[in-house]
C-alpha cells in the first residue's frame, strides 16, 4: 500500500514516460518517427497560424466580418481541391511531396506576419493553407501505406497525441511572446513557421527514401465499393464545420467567453488527446471500427441535441471539449478504408476523400449561418441529425472488413448469390 500510493499522483507522467520510452524503441529513421514529425511540424505551424490570425487581421489589416468570411472560405478551398494531388504525384513521389508541402505551409506562416493588408493576408493564407491540406492528405496516405493494418489505429493515435503536444507547445510559447516578452507578430509568425521550414528540410536530408510497397495509381478513382466510407467521410466534414464554426461562436455569442477563456479549453483539449488519442488508437485496434464508431455517433448525438438547449456556461464548455475529443475517433474510417482497399488505390482515394470532406467546408458555414439569425438551436440540431446518419451508416460496417466484405449488405448479396 506505502509503495503504491506515490505512484497515483504521478499517473500522467507515467503515461508521458511509458509512451517515449515505446518511441525509442523506434528507429528514429524509421517511417513511423518520420510520420510523428510530420505530423508535430505542421500543427505548429498551423497552430501559430489560427491562434493569432483573428487579432492580427483586426489590429494589422483592419478586417471586418466581410473579409474575415472571405478568408475563411479562401483557406478551404486548398482542401476542396485536395484531388490535384494525384496529378502532382505522376512527377512527384508521396514521401518528397508531403515535405515540400510542409515546407510550404511554413513558409506561408511565416510571411504571414509581413504583410499586414487585406490583399497580403488573403494570398498568405491560400500559400499556407495549400501546404496544409496537400501535407494532410499525403500524411494520410503514407501512413496507411507505411504501416501495417495491425498498428495503424496505435501509430494514427500517436501522430494525433505528437500533433496536440506540438499545438500545445505553440500555444503556452504564444503566450509568454506577447504576455511576458512582447514579441510583434512578425516575429512570432516568423519563428513558428520558421521552425516547420527547418523540420521539413531536416526530415528530406535525414531520412531515406522509403520505398513503397505497392505502386499506386495516378488517376482519380471513384469506386461503388468503398461507397460506405465516402459517406462516413462526408458526414464527419460536415460535423467538424458545425463544432469549428458554431461550437465556438456560440461560447462567445450566449456565454460571453473571452479570449482566454477560449484558449483554456484549447489547451484542455490538446492537453487530453495528448493522453487519449494513443488509448483510442489501442481501442480501435482491440474492438474494431464498428464499435469505435458506433459509441463516437452516440455521444455526438448527445452533445449535439445539448448544444441547442444548454443554458450553463460551464456545461457548455465541458460539452465542447467532450466533443473536441471525439474528433480523434475519426482514426476508425481511416482504418476501415485500409481494410477493405486495393492497396494501389490509397493515395488517389485520401485525395478524393479530403475533397469530399470539405464538401460541406464550402456549403455548411453559409448556409447555417443564416440559419442561426433564425434559430441557433436547429444549427445544432442539424449536428444531431449528421450524427444520426453517421450512426445508421457505421452499422452497415461488417465485424471483420476485407475487400469483398465492405459492408453487411456486400455480405447479404453475396449469400442472396449463393
Amino acid at each position: 500500500m506505502l509503495a503504491a500510493a506515490p505512484r497515483k499522483g504521478f499517473v500522467v507522467a507515467d503515461r508521458f514516460v511509458s509512451l517515449f520510452l515505446s518511441l525509442r524503441r523506434l528507429d528514429w529513421r524509421s517511417p513511423e518517427v518520420l510520420l510523428l514529425l510530420i505530423g508535430a511540424a505542421a500543427a505548429l505551424s498551423f497552430s501559430t497560424w489560427m491562434a493569432l490570425l483573428n487579432n492580427f487581421a483586426v489590429e494589422r489589416a483592419a478586417f471586418t466580418g466581410i473579409e474575415i468570411g472571405t478568408l475563411q472560405s479562401l483557406r478551404e478551398i486548398p482542401g476542396f481541391l485536395a484531388f490535384t494531388a494525384v496529378f502532382v504525384l505522376l512527377v512527384l513521389r508521396e514521401q518528397p511531396f508531403v515535405l515540400l508541402s510542409l515546407a510550404l505551409l511554413g513558409v506561408g506562416t511565416a510571411l504571414t506576419g509581413f504583410f499586414p493588408t487585406v490583399v497580403g493576408l488573403y494570398l498568405t493564407t491560400v500559400l499556407m493553407s495549400v501546404g496544409f491540406h496537400y501535407c494532410e492528405t499525403l500524411q494520410q496516405s503514407l501512413a496507411l501505406q507505411w504501416v501495417g493494418k495491425d498498428r495503424a489505429p496505435i501509430v494514427l493515435g500517436r501522430v494525433i497525441a505528437a500533433a496536440s503536444l506540438a499545438s500545445l507547445g505553440a500555444y503556452a510559447l504564444i503566450w509568454v511572446a506577447f504576455e511576458v516578452v512582447e514579441l510583434d507578430y512578425m516575429v512570432v509568425y516568423a519563428v513558428g513557421g520558421g521552425v516547420t521550414v527547418a523540420v521539413a528540410l531536416f526530415a528530406w536530408f535525414a531520412y531515406p527514401r522509403f520505398p513503397q510497397k505497392v505502386e499506386q495509381h495516378k488517376t482519380l478513382i471513384l469506386r461503388r465499393r468503398y461507397w460506405l466510407y465516402y459517406g462516413l467521410t462526408f458526414l464527419s466534414g460536415a460535423r467538424r464545420q458545425i463544432f469549428i464554426v458554431f461550437a465556438g461562436f456560440m461560447m462567445v455569442e450566449k456565454f460571453g467567453y473571452s479570449v482566454g477563456n477560449i484558449t483554456l479549453l484549447f489547451l484542455i483539449n490538446y492537453a487530453a488527446n495528448i493522453w487519449l488519442a494513443p488509448a483510442i488508437g489501442r481501442f480501435i485496434k482491440v474492438w474494431g471500427e464498428r464499435r469505435a464508431l458506433t459509441i463516437e455517433y452516440l455521444g455526438l448525438i448527445v452533445i449535439f441535441t445539448s448544444y441547442a438547449f444548454v443554458e450553463s456556461a460551464t456545461l457548455a464548455a465541458g460539452l465542447y471539449v467532450l466533443d473536441h475529443l471525439f474528433f480523434a475517433m475519426a482514426i476508425a474510417i481511416k482504418t476501415y478504408f485500409q481494410k477493405i482497399a486495393d492497396p494501389r488505390d490509397i493515395a488517389p482515394t485520401a485525395a478524393v476523400a479530403f475533397t469530399i470532406n470539405h464538401i460541406a467546408a464550402v456549403i455548411l458555414p453559409a448556409a447555417l449561418g443564416v440559419v442561426w439569425l433564425i434559430n441557433p438551436a436547429a444549427v445544432f440540431l442539424t449536428g444531431t441529425g449528421f450524427a444520426v446518419g453517421s450512426l445508421l451508416l457505421t452499422l452497415l460496417i461488417p465485424p471483420r472488413p476485407e475487400p469483398g466484405n465492405e459492408t453487411l449488405l456486400t455480405a447479404r448479396v453475396a449469400q442472396a448469390a449463393e
